[in-house]
């Protein structure tokens, strides 16, 4: 296959990252500068009524929650709506603005704790992220996708065997839950231990309820491995053929970038490729 131009690179990426929300880091050999996203599901408010009436498309929702959120601040719920709605817009300082006054003004809601803490992690704000999310968890009702996002936030920070036991925690309320599994495999990834991350990922990878960011994570960790053709079939999954095809373009440039990094001389700093897709 002929290489696409950086013209047509950066087109592959852009739909890459619109069309499947996975994350996967790579370095030389996947060890230097390491960054990694949450992709847990969405810590949302229990109120059904509130669900149905979200609208789907998040600019709409900025707009019906802000309006609300302007004329009452103090209104639990639309700030809620509000912060994720920004959230998912890519507003991340001005969704962690709305949520940290949220907090303060109903600091024993844990919905919004949750969310606030997931704003945080989003911001780059790893650890006060793992402590608003501490304290939006209750060891008498133990939440798994809490759980989760904590071990992302430690991941983050590099404390990849302390956040595999929050993992652990949260298989253990949602047996092979693959969004928690997926973030697991990610963690081996960090830490270079592939055939674990492959073996996580598959796990995830099995499950009916596994989405296309598992499947993604799943060809990434496949192709850093070195099994190209095994990757794109997984990385085409059921997408449109463009999408499918810009997956592919895009596995293809990461995988030629890791084997120049890995061409470098000895101690030499390689470039960091990064792809963190984080939209739930």
């Amino acid at each position: 296959m002929r290489r696409p131009s950086s013209h047509v690179g950066s087109i592959s990426l852009a739909r890459f990252l619109a069309s499947a929300a996975v994350t996967a880091i790579l370095a030389a050999g996947l060890g230097g500068c390491q960054t990694m996203s949450d992709i847990t599901g969405s810590l949302t408010s229990s109120s059904s009524k509130a669900q149905a009436a979200t609208p789907e498309d998040p600019h709409r929702a900025a707009e019906v929650y802000g309006e609300r959120y302007r004329a009452n601040p103090k209104d639990a719920e639309a700030a809620l709506g509000y912060g994720q709605a920004l959230r998912a817009n890519g507003q991340r300082a001005q969704a962690v603005a709305v949520l940290e006054q949220a907090t303060i003004a109903h600091p024993g809601n844990k919905t919004l704790l949750a969310a606030y803490g997931r704003a945080l992690a989003d911001n780059g704000n790893s650890q006060a992220a793992f402590d608003v999310l501490s304290r939006a968890h209750s060891p008498a009702n133990p939440d798994w996708r809490i759980l989760s996002a904590q071990g992302t936030t430690l991941d983050k920070m590099g404390k990849h065997e302390e956040a595999r036991r929050y993992y652990a925690s949260a298989l253990k309320i949602a047996p092979e839950e693959p969004s928690v599994l997926s973030n697991l495999g990610l963690s081996y990834m960090l830490t270079r231990e592939l055939p674990q991350a492959e073996e996580t990922l598959r796990r995830a990878y099995s499950n009916p309820r596994a989405d296309a960011r598992v499947r993604q994570n799943l060809a990434l960790v496949v192709g850093l491995e070195g099994r190209f053709a095994e990757a794109e079939t997984i990385a085409k999954g059921d997408l449109p053929a463009d999408e499918a095809a810009a997956n592919v373009a895009y596995l293809r440039e990461m995988l030629n970038r890791k084997d120049k990094d890995n061409s470098r001389p000895p101690g030499s700093r390689a470039t960091v490729p990064v792809a963190a897709l984080n939209r739930d």
